[in-house]
């Protein structure tokens, strides 16, 4: 008979240690976010005024950072696309074949045709006008 209490004994103390430590880091993390909740509404109760106060020089001041930032951003994804097109132009004027250059060469390709149409038209058109008149 002691040797069967034995597993159940340390499975119950298994579980009291378990459920102690779940209840005292549940406790902890509790208070703590009970400290940050109480600094927050504080901060915010004494920042709000100086909000009010400084929100004239803070609005324009917000809005001169932003488009600056933004301007910033943009002039920099300007230049890498700027350069990431002339390498994909050396590339391709060297020869070696870049990604999309074969549609570029199919394009190039049916402009030439229909470039060659619209000539040999024009020269049926101005053959026939001359024969006309």
């Amino acid at each position: 008979m002691a040797h069967q209490d034995q597993p159940q004994k340390t499975q119950l103390s298994y579980q009291l240690i378990k459920t102690s430590t779940a209840a005292t880091i549940g406790g902890s993390c509790m208070v703590l976010s009970g400290l940050t909740l109480a600094g927050t509404v504080i901060a915010l109760v004494v920042a709000t005024p100086l909000l009010v106060i400084f929100s004239p020089v803070l609005v324009p001041a917000a809005i001169t950072v932003f488009l600056a930032a933004s301007g910033l951003v943009a002039s920099g994804g300007f230049g890498v696309s700027a350069v990431s097109v002339f390498l994909w132009l050396y590339k391709y004027l060297r020869g070696q074949h870049p990604v999309g250059a074969d549609r570029l060469d199919r394009a190039r390709d049916k402009l030439t045709g229909k470039a060659m149409e619209v000539k040999e038209r024009a020269a049926e058109q101005i053959g026939t006008r001359g024969t006309q008149g």
